[in-house]
């Protein structure tokens, strides 16, 4: 590869490619590289410091089985877990139509139309709400009005993203609430946080009649018996479906949702899953409305989302394909009996139950106070809520146990064993006009899959359906599709790890927090910060935060009037979103021909606003795979005029070990645990984006209302949970450790090289568009398609519609620059996989020039017609000028592993106009 490139060894190439002025000075101080054995055993002596108890605390978290089909052929499978956000829908439909599954299962349970296909948690998916209630009302009503009777964690995230927005967040009794012109929105928790099962009919009424929006936070089990919030009138309703199957996992990563009605459907912040058809008439699925593209709308967008959490969505929605609705009914029942035979024998205790109507949930006001109950919690290895001196709360789900309800009664100090002999009728009755009466889940797909086999047999269908890892390298550039290696994998479903609440004390944590502190002092290392928050729990959510602090910095400083950000136009597209959401506006620095920042444009802009100059966002290398020589005097002139630099980390993995943002004048940066870490996308989520800092803003770092966590002048949480999507982070711990210093610089050696190689094969046959200043890429690089336009008639999306024939996913379309494919092979690729990528782009070229050359006419064509299905190259008539061996066989090679594309191309125009975001009747199918 050296030799095909034109260098004498991989130093050489990095000289080229890195400028010198930037490099680090000796080496990384992570320790020396580890087998997988040896860091393992490591790694669980670590994770036996947990304590994990039978943990009843509630607050928006419950234990739960995982079916073990789902758990075996989803959450451990790398067909689900390394395949990418389904941008390429022809060879995503197996994805999709497990999301459409979530979203039908969502909408019919909170009896609203319209579902996302997840959200990153509960608190933040409130805030989403809130947001789109300002927005539905054009930013006109200020003020935000949340009963107190909310999760904590969700009131304290809905205040920290309403600073920036500018919105008003009132508290108050649900039955004081009191809605006028000036009020946007009203959220109501149903259940509440301490279990109570009160009419939202109510307050949603008030809020309707004062022309505000409704939102309901709920919990998808509870709404399997209770009338759900869009029939009392809820205009959005928000939760989590973590208790469907997903880990506790110490608070994450969870699928929250948004279901609302039609009339906001272009203000659903997220991805919203659409059926269309492809240009055969069949049914396809795709991303609709263009969600997908919400981040690249810039400032204009609805949110900063760009990810999701779409794995954890798939076992959510398989668990309601599993169980169905009889069987979520079931589980439901079993769970609100068990929760009146408790409060049954709390009463009976001495004990006074202050939840008369419930679900899960209970309020217990404690005879002698709560800290009474603390020594037989210890002995009997139980958690409850404290949830104040005077009472606990407790949650039950479904693991729940006779021995369980033995063993909390006996922390209540009831007499006897015999649970028959409980007269609970009544005990925590749900009132009679808040009985579900409604049918749910009623589609077919909620029906046939109930035994194993039957189960096992869908999973596999819809996994047949996607290209992921274990197929062929996903080149995405901008995205760093790694290797998650399966060692680094195994402790995410370890108990110690999975079955730990958020919110147990933090004596029972002793191992995530050893964990995690390591895996700060690691990540501070190779960033060269000085502290760091692992809370923000994607890259978007990483963006956001950082610029948060950086806002809460000039303001203890007395600047609150810095509020200009300075973006260059080459940014990832979730920056501005990121900017306007912490409040600031956005000013646009322009690039040079070459694609750097023009730095005297950013200079006399700089200088403009000097006076309210909060922060400029940079990312590094830049977005178009060049590492620019000016990094440290754009640094310079932004500090020289008072603001901070946030550095955009999602390109790290071109950085580590060879510079760092900390040393060339960065003030904070966030970095994608789900790139450069090794964490797997998961079909378009999760992720993890926690952010390093320099010391003067370590003092602002998130905090957490339940658990002391954060800086002294915290900015308040930004995820539900205190450490984000905590139970993921051994992955990266694992990467980390296994590598050690030189292996972490020598990946990302390797990473540089796969791209120059390729880019020096490609680069033989199309135009590279942008190269450093020594004629260098950096560890990725954009291909320019759009000559073939005028030539041929070809497309950027015909080129990535034809690499699914030789069973390629694209690579990253038309971003940053329309028209073009941004390839990045990162360092996990051997080179035949390398060569093979190259060899088909060569191919491709090939039928580009028979198109130019008129031997194969313009609308008809193997780019044209791509992707070609099996029932299209087998059908009984063939009447295209080029053979069916060409269509699906272009290479030797791809005969030997070909991956037949599920759908021919699909129709978005007709998806967008046709909205159906829900499993459709079978009718339609027919149809």
């Amino acid at each position: 590869m050296l030799e095909a490139i034109g260098v004498p060894s991989l130093e050489a190439l990095v000289s080229e490619t890195v400028p010198g002025g930037i490099r680090l000075q000796g080496s990384l101080d992570i320790g020396p590289q580890r087998g997988e054995a040896e860091t393992l055993a490591e790694l669980q002596t670590i994770a036996s410091r947990n304590d994990v108890r039978r943990s009843f605390i509630g607050m928006g978290y419950a234990d739960t089985l995982t079916p073990g089909v789902i758990l075996r052929n989803i959450l451990q499978n790398p067909g689900w877990y390394t395949a990418y956000t389904p941008y390429q829908a022809e060879i995503a439909q197996g994805r999709l139509e497990a999301l459409l599954n979530f979203q039908t299962m969502v909408a019919d349970l909170t009896g609203l139309p319209l579902c996302n296909a997840s959200l990153l948690d509960e608190g933040t998916a409130a805030a989403e709400a809130m947001a789109m209630s300002h927005r539905a009302l054009r930013g006109k009503r200020n003020r935000f009005l949340v009963a107190d009777d909310c999760h904590p964690q969700t009131i304290a995230i809905l205040q920290t993203r309403a600073e920036g927005l500018g919105i008003e967040v009132v508290l108050s009794a649900p039955d004081a609430l009191s809605p006028d012109e000036s009020t946007c929105g009203v959220l109501l928790q149903y259940p509440n946080t301490y279990g109570a099962v009160i009419d939202p009919t109510p307050a949603i009424e008030a809020a309707h009649a004062a022309g505000a929006q409704a939102v309901v936070a709920t919990d998808l089990l509870a709404m399997t018996l209770l009338k759900p919030p869009g029939e009392c009138g809820a205009d959005v309703v928000v939760g989590s479906s973590q208790r469907f199957g997903v880990p506790l996992g110490y608070g994450g990563p969870h699928a929250a949702f948004m279901a609302t009605t039609e009339g906001h459907k272009r203000h659903l912040p997220g991805r919203v899953i659409g059926v269309s058809k492809d240009v055969h008439g069949a049914v396809a699925l795709r991303m609709a409305m263009q969600t997908r593209e919400q981040h690249i709308r810039r400032e204009r967008a609805t949110s900063n989302i760009c990810t999701a959490q779409v794995l954890l969505a798939v076992i959510a929605g398989a668990y309601g394909v599993y169980h169905g609705p009889q069987g979520l009914t079931q589980i439901a029942q079993r769970v609100h009996t068990a929760t009146a035979v408790l409060a049954a024998g709390v009463r009976g205790a001495g004990h006074e139950v202050e939840t008369s109507a419930a679900f899960d949930t209970i309020a217990v006001r404690v005879t002698g106070g709560a800290a009474s109950l603390r020594a037989r919690c210890d002995a009997e290895g139980i958690n409850l809520r404290q949830i104040d001196d005077a009472r606990v709360g407790v949650t039950l789900d479904e693991t729940v146990t006779t021995d369980d309800l033995r063993a909390l009664l006996r922390v209540f100090g009831a007499q006897g064993d015999d649970l028959d002999a409980i007269d609970f009728e009544g005990a925590v009755a749900i009132p009679e006009g808040l009985v579900r009466s409604s049918e749910f889940m009623t589609h077919p797909v909620f029906h046939q899959h109930h035994g194993e086999h039957e189960m096992l047999r869908y999973l596999k269908r819809l996994e047949n359906k996607d290209i992921s890892l274990t197929h062929s390298m996903i080149a995405l550039g901008s995205c760093t599709m790694k290797l998650n290696a399966t060692s680094e994998m195994d402790p995410v479903t370890w108990p110690e790890f999975g079955k730990l609440h958020p919110f147990v004390p933090l004596e029972q944590a002793l191992g995530y927090k050893a964990m995690f502190d390591r895996l700060e002092a690691w990540l501070a290392d190779i960033t060269g910060f000085d502290a760091v928050s692992l809370q923000p729990n994607a890259g978007a959510q990483g963006e956001y935060t950082g610029l948060m602090v950086i806002r809460a910095y000039h303001r203890s400083r007395g600047d609150a009037d810095r509020n200009i950000c300075l973006i260059p136009v080459s940014a990832h597209g979730t920056n501005p979103a990121s900017a306007v959401m912490a409040g600031m506006k956005v000013v646009v620095v322009a690039c040079d021909d070459a694609g750097n920042i023009d730095v005297n444009d950013l200079r006399e802009k700089a200088a403009k606003h000097a006076d309210k100059l909060a922060a400029v966002m940079v990312t590094y290398p830049s977005t178009h795979g060049v590492f620019e020589t000016s990094i440290s005097e754009i640094c310079t002139i932004v500090h020289d005029h008072g603001g901070q630099v946030y550095l955009d980390g999602a390109n790290m993995n071109a950085q580590v070990g060879l510079c760092r943002p900390g040393d060339y004048g960065a003030d904070v940066c966030h970095l994608n645990l789900h790139k450069t870490f090794c964490i797997p996308h998961g079909g378009g989520g999760p992720g993890m984006g926690p952010i390093g800092v320099v010391s003067h803003l370590a003092p602002f770092l998130p905090g957490h209302p339940v658990v002391n966590i954060g800086g002294e002048q915290s900015i308040g949480p930004v995820s539900a949970a205190p450490y984000g999507s905590a139970s993921i982070l051994p992955i990266s711990y694992m990467y980390i450790a296994m590598m050690g210093s030189e292996g972490l610089t020598e990946a990302t050696r390797h990473a540089i090289l796969c791209a120059n190689y390729m880019a020096k094969r490609i680069g033989e046959h199309y135009p590279i568009l942008y190269r450093g200043a020594s004629g260098r890429v950096a560890h990725e690089f954009i291909v320019d398609l759009r000559p073939f336009k005028a030539t041929a008639g070809i497309e950027a999306e015909d080129v990535a519609k034809r690499l699914m024939d030789y069973g390629f996913h694209a690579p990253t379309m038309s971003f940053p620059v329309a028209g073009t494919l941004m390839i990045e092979p990162t360092e996990s690729e051997s080179k035949a996989e390398l060569d093979r990528f190259c060899d088909t782009m060569i191919a491709i070229r090939k039928e580009i020039a028979e198109v130019e050359a008129g031997r194969l006419p313009k609308d008809d064509n193997p780019l044209k017609n791509a992707p070609h299905t099996a029932n299209t190259v087998m059908a009984e008539s063939w009447d295209h000028p080029y053979s069916r061996e060409q269509a699906a066989f272009g290479l030797s090679w791809v005969r030997d592993a070909k991956i037949w594309p599920a759908v021919g191309r699909i129709d978005n125009a007709y998806g967008d106009r046709h909205l159906i975001c829900s499993c459709p009747p079978m009718e339609a199918y027919e149809a």
